[in-house]
């Protein structure tokens, strides 16, 4: 008897690497079924924000293409999960569904109620390891719990072996004409009027575009990466979150391809740094994902349960210029813009303008974490929320309370010519590279030789920056020796 299977493609969207549909390929089925399953309302608060969809949509189109050149296609459904499988499962016959697994709880629990319902219908279920280098129960201390310090867990896996990546297969077997499929444009992934230009400009989604991504930066980048990550004028790092986060490419392929890269290149003690330096930011995703896992309220709770009682301000005119790069302060107004122009900021000015919101405005970590999460098109739940609880100083090997960004001194040491604030706000193009960073500070002449009038031109800042610490400082000795 012939038997088919369907790939549930969720965040996995490449050929190559693709561990579920390389098991499919290699079992007994004449036939393989490959499904996109829109159901955004089981993610909940969640699903994909505005800048993710328009990602998604660009990225199905491209793993649509490389299915069909591979003789193949992607059937696009939605619905619930179970009652759209259900339906796929009478029409192809199927007798099977593989997939990759996903570490956020709200899939972890909605998978495990596929995997229920497929059991009680005597459908075979098989899920793989795709998206991680090692699964989150995989890890743990030497007391036998999660870790809570990424520099230990880091030196925990670093020299762990990691599995050879799959080749991508060189055809795939037809999908039945009469298995129906909606239309892409159905999901409405895109918006009706044309804010998403900036990203669209900017970005390659699809599997192609995420290995021109890395190959653009083993060869452009790599070598003085140490030097060049922290300046957001310079194209000193991978950009390949995005594709990560959609499963264009996967981190064992980045973390193969490097050392190739290595060996290729002689690898010398100083690539080896290079190196070494870009992959314990993979590290910093796999414990983003680990933390995420084994504590699933963090997305909404603080990890340090102390800061339940932090008194946040109730600000939000302050919220609205923060999020609008209308703060007075260039390098988080640079920041903000970026992120709404592109879909993604540079990591130097998400800790920047974090920093600035939860302290110097004093605004919760939730707010910031929402925004992001609607405005990147990385915006990945178990990154997004370590890296908020870091900034806020609530999370995960947090940077202590008192450690606040000065965005000043931040602008003169990452962006001391101003490249990137001109580029960003132009309204301060034609000031001198010593005021640009605080033109409050600056004198009469040399506004009026820029052609700004502080208040009309460009915000006056929206707080002080050294009074903003103090109070924050203050807030946090409120809580601070609570049990």
């Amino acid at each position: 008897m012939k038997e088919r299977v369907i790939i549930w493609f969720r965040r996995d969207l490449r050929l190559a690497d693709n561990p579920a549909l390389r098991a499919a390929l290699d079992g007994d089925f004449d036939s393989i079924v490959p499904v996109y399953i829109h159901a955004p309302h089981e993610l909940g608060d969640w699903a994909p924000g505005a800048a993710q969809r328009v990602w998604l949509h660009d990225s199905l189109t491209a793993f649509s293409d490389a299915l069909e050149a591979l003789g193949s296609r992607l059937l696009i459904r939605r619905g619930d999960t179970t009652d759209v499988l259900d339906t796929l499962i009478a029409e192809s016959g199927a007798t099977s569904v593989y997939w990759n697994r996903l570490y956020d709880p709200l899939t972890i629990a909605r998978d495990k109620k596929v995997k229920q319902h497929l059991a009680d219908n005597d459908i075979e279920t098989a899920s793989f390891k795709a998206h991680l280098l090692h699964e989150p129960w995989t890890v743990e201390t030497k007391q036998g719990g999660p870790y809570k310090v990424f520099t230990p867990f880091w030196k925990a896996i670093k020299n762990r072996a990691v599995d050879t990546p799959l080749a991508a297969p060189d055809a795939l077997p037809e999908v039945w004409s009469r298995i129906g499929s909606e239309s892409l444009a159905s999901l409405e992934l895109r918006p009706k009027i044309g804010w998403d230009r900036g990203i669209r400009e900017t970005w390659s989604p699809g599997e192609d575009g995420a290995h021109e991504r890395l190959e653009t930066f083993l060869a452009d980048a790599l070598e003085t990466y140490d030097e060049a990550r922290d300046e957001p004028a310079r194209p000193g790092t991978s950009y390949l979150s995005p594709h990560l986060r959609w499963g264009e490419i996967g981190p064992r392929q980045i973390v193969h391809r490097i050392e190739e890269w290595l060996d290729e290149h002689r690898e010398t003690k100083t690539l080896r740094t290079q190196a070494d330096s870009f992959l314990s930011e993979i590290g910093w995703r796999e414990f983003a994902h680990h933390v995420l896992y084994h504590f699933p309220t963090t997305p909404d709770e603080p990890l340090d349960a102390r800061f339940k009682d932090f008194p946040w301000a109730r600000d939000h005119e302050a919220l609205e210029r923060w999020q609008q790069g209308q703060t007075g302060i260039p390098m988080v107004d640079a920041g903000m813009r970026e992120l709404w122009e592109t879909g993604y900021v540079h990591n130097r000015l998400r800790m920047t303008v974090a920093s600035f919101l939860t302290k110097n405005l004093r605004v919760a970590w939730q707010h910031g974490e929402r925004w992001f999460w609607d405005t990147l098109v990385d915006a990945d739940l178990a990154n997004n929320t370590l890296g908020w609880q870091w900034a806020a100083g609530c999370g995960a090997d947090a940077a202590p309370f008192f450690r606040i960004f000065n965005p000043a001194r931040q602008g003169e040491r990452f962006d001391a010519n101003g490249e990137y604030v001109r580029r960003w706000v132009p309204e301060l193009a034609k000031l001198e590279d010593r005021h640009i960073h605080e033109p409050w500070k600056a004198p009469a002449k040399a506004l009026d030789t820029a052609n700004i009038t502080l208040g009309d031109d460009y915000p006056e800042p929206i707080v002080d920056l050294k009074e903003s610490r103090r109070e924050a400082l203050a807030a946090f000795d409120e809580i601070k020796n609570d049990k």
